[in-house]
């Protein structure tokens, strides 16, 4: 890596931090000094710096709260926006949507959930702000066919509460079913079993308090415990056709195949089917599994995608 690279790399910023905050409060300190020198006698200049200086302190103060609410603490990931993040993400939305402004609209409300969900919640949501936000900004939109949502995987179960608020902005009633193994950590192949960021563990006493925050239609979730492909846990929950279903269980090649054979199984015609992570470097089975099944014979349509999810429809 060059001296140019290192400089700009992230872990450099974190490192030059506190030394470029030790500065600016040198810098500070001494305009203070000036100010205070100049007495009754303080030049425009120097008023001007002052007020430089107290603006300066609004803004950090500023800056700590958003850091607060938004930053990386206590969730292991940033809810700050780009704004070329968040245009791309209008457009994509918009292109499976049809409807830009219906997009914006859709995303913007998600994000204030999104942000309202992880201050109230127990845990957090799984994944980046623009993946949240694009599939609990599109999903309403692709206007599924019934109102049963299946969800494969659910961490905290803080993304079906909000896929329940979205649709019920929508004039959906949603009924939703979870399938998820509850092991007290975010369970992957090949991954570390490691605790949670937030500290909470991840159990279903946790994904009911966030259920809750949805209202009745979160409170009345029907939740079963397994894997989901076990075959009694797949007789539990088949007992009817989903209009939606998101599969964000096993990452695994393997295990996205089955899941996906299984949702052509459980999709009524029409449905929407949310294929998560999509296309991510660090997850490369996701994208081949769909590949392979969308070659073959499928009742499967590829829509697009919106950042890290991928959008089907069920013939």
């Amino acid at each position: 890596m060059n001296s140019r690279s290192l400089l700009h790399s992230s872990v450099s910023r974190r490192l030059l931090r506190p030394v470029a905050d030790l500065i600016d409060q040198r810098i500070e300190r001494q305009v203070r000094s000036a100010v205070r020198r100049t007495g009754v006698r303080a030049t425009p200049a120097a008023r001007d710096a002052e007020r430089l200086v107290r603006d300066v302190e609004a803004l950090r103060h500023r800056q700590l709260t958003f850091e607060l609410l938004l930053g990386p603490g206590g969730r292991g990931v940033s809810r700050m926006v780009g704004e070329a993040s968040l245009e791309h993400l209008y457009s994509e939305v918009a292109a499976l949507s049809g409807d830009r402004g219906a997009a914006e609209r859709n995303v913007a409300a998600a994000f204030r959930l999104l942000v309202a969900l992880e201050s109230l919640g127990v845990g957090r949501i799984a994944g980046g702000t623009m993946n949240i936000c694009g599939k609990l900004g599109t999903i309403p939109l692709l206007d599924p066919p019934n109102d049963e949502i299946l969800e494969i995987g659910t961490l905290y179960g803080m993304f079906s509460a909000g896929l329940v608020r979205m649709m019920e902005r929508d004039g959906r009633s949603p009924s939703l079913t979870i399938v998820d193994p509850f092991a007290g950590v975010q369970l992957q192949p090949g991954t570390d079993q490691r605790t949670d960021p937030t500290g909470a563990p991840v159990d279903e006493h946790a994904v009911r308090t966030n259920l809750a925050l949805a209202g009745p239609a979160g409170a009345a979730a029907r939740i079963r415990r397994g894997f989901s492909e076990d075959p009694e846990t797949r007789a539990a929950v088949s007992d009817r056709g989903y209009g939606v279903i998101v599969v964000d269980g096993d990452h695994s090649a393997k295990g996205v195949a089955r899941d996906l054979e299984w949702a052509e199984e459980i999709a009524v015609p029409g449905a929407i089917v949310v294929l998560d992570d999509y296309d991510d470097p660090g997850w490369p089975g996701i994208k081949d599994a769909l590949d392979e099944r969308l070659r073959g014979k499928t009742r499967f349509t590829f829509l697009g995608k919106a950042a890290r999810s991928a959008f089907l429809r069920a013939a």
